[in-house]
């Protein structure tokens, strides 16, 4: 049994979250508490195995609280967060910081029905995670940086990336080591809307190339990377020798919209061995079977290894299905892209 705590200055917010998740049979709420000097001496005394953390709190801001505990007292955090440019600013923060993962609060844009599932998926990963793993894989030095590619080599090819928890950190790691020639990049990350624009945005603030959030009919072209908006699927579509992205709604796959099933199985279906197919660090299966497809269409396939996913979910499915061509860690994943891409 996984034993939550729920942090929120809002009592009707706490309500509904542990109303919810105590529907769970995996999962007990174990307390709450409407701010973070409430909710540490609820930890110490309680001693959960994950939180719920609201970011905007009296009397301490979530963020500073999520300072403290990763440093005094390292508690997985799945944050909770109010759906605003604002808040998915500092969402990105808390998970530079040391969260886990970040939702957005039920009765903004998403229903209480909409959100228990993931929120519930999110709270197991939570609690299979090692924190020190991850501030691990953070200072872990890359590969020597790849050689500058030539843009004929680059032409027309496409580097199709799927994530999910600790997937902010790995695949801040895998762009920030691509040259600004690279292929076109896209990237599906699971994160809900206005997150996903604030992660775009850190990203093309430390990347040599260009990071943006997709928009509908946006072409992929060397040197950028598109990022799935959050709620909305994202495919790869060709016309003549170009290839472009749908932005567009539909049913949740693997309970995910973006999925990165619907991503890859595009990608396949498109771009074939002309493209190579990463899936990083998540909970789950998203995306396992869709790299399947894109090593069938004679894509390179890569799946990251256990020791540097913070879940190993997503890849270690991808791996029993003989989907992943290559199992490699974080750190050596963009230079074997790049050298597949140029072979």
């Amino acid at each position: 049994m996984i034993k939550v705590l729920v942090v929120d200055d809002s009592a009707i917010v706490r309500k509904i979250l542990t109303q919810e998740l105590e529907k769970a049979p995996d999962i007990s709420v174990v307390g709450s508490a409407p701010d973070p000097y409430v909710a540490r001496d609820k930890i110490v005394s309680l001693k959960p195995d994950v939180i719920t953390l609201d970011i905007e709190m009296p009397r301490m801001d979530g963020l500073t609280f999520l300072r403290k505990l990763i440093e005094h007292y390292p508690v997985p955090a799945v944050i909770v967060s109010s759906l605003t440019p604002q808040g998915g600013e500092m969402a990105m923060e808390a998970l530079e910081i040391g969260a886990v993962d970040v939702i957005c609060k039920p009765g903004e844009a998403y229903t209480v029905g909409d959100i228990i599932p993931i929120l519930c998926n999110q709270i197991r990963a939570a609690a299979q995670v090692d924190l020190k793993k991850i501030d691990t894989l953070k200072k872990e030095p890359a590969s020597p940086k790849p050689t500058q590619l030539s843009l004929t080599k680059t032409t027309n090819k496409i580097i199709a990336i799927g994530a999910s928890t600790g997937g902010t950190v790995a695949i801040e790691a895998v762009l920030s080591e691509v040259p600004v020639n690279s292929p076109g990049i896209v990237v599906v990350q699971h994160m809900p809307e206005k997150f996903t624009s604030a992660f775009a945005q850190r990203l093309n603030d430390i990347c040599a190339i260009e990071v943006r959030e997709a928009k509908n009919g946006d072409s992929i072209v060397p040197g950028l990377a598109l990022i799935a908006p959050g709620n909305f699927h994202m495919v790869v579509k060709r016309s003549g020798a170009n290839y472009y992205v749908n932005v567009k709604t539909g049913l949740p796959v693997f309970h995910q919209r973006p999925s990165v099933e619907v991503l890859f199985n595009s990608v396949a279906q498109y771009v074939g061995k002309n493209a190579v197919g990463i899936i990083l660090t998540g909970m789950g299966a998203d995306g396992a079977g869709g790299l399947l497809e894109m090593r069938h269409a004679g894509a390179p396939t890569i799946a990251q290894d256990e020791r540097t996913s913070v879940v190993f979910g997503m890849p270690g499915e991808a791996v029993k299905l003989g989907a992943a061509e290559k199992i490699l860690p974080l750190n050596q994943i963009a230079s074997y892209a790049l050298r597949m891409i140029n072979e």
